[in-house]
């Protein structure tokens, strides 16, 4: 009986997760040098978020982010999360000057920048450009 119960579990939870991947599949995560460059190697479209946990912007793009990056069309983009206050090797790396950017990429070109975006229609537009 156990055996048939944690069966079931495990196809409920195995079903969920399917479902669940979309949504996640923007999830930003931390910058990783080697998954950049990686990301841009293939091709991939790629975004960085440049943020700060006091930035209100920030917080004001992050669900609009998490919305759009629901999005099955916005499912190859693989964003990193670059700390505004921490980072400032990156910052300079990538020519930031304020929290709150967003720098998409189409494989290693740069197609799109903003600071300060808190629209959905214009984040949406910068996405687009990258894939």
């Amino acid at each position: 009986m156990n055996v048939v119960r944690s069966l079931k579990l495990a196809i409920f939870a195995s079903t969920a997760l399917i479902y669940a991947l979309p949504a996640l599949a923007f999830g930003a995560r931390p910058f990783d040098g080697k998954a950049f460059e990686a990301a841009q190697a293939s091709g991939k479209p790629v975004l960085l978020e440049i943020t700060a946990p006091w930035c209100p912007t920030c917080r004001a793009q992050k669900p609009i982010l998490e919305k759009l990056g629901a999005e099955q069309k916005f499912a190859p983009i693989v964003a990193f999360t670059i700390d505004f206050d921490s980072q400032k090797d990156l910052l300079r790396k990538f020519n930031v000057r304020a929290q709150s950017t967003l720098i998409s990429f189409k494989g290693k070109q740069e197609v799109a920048r903003s600071t300060g975006e808190t629209t959905e229609a214009a984040i949406e537009d910068q996405l687009d450009k990258s894939i």
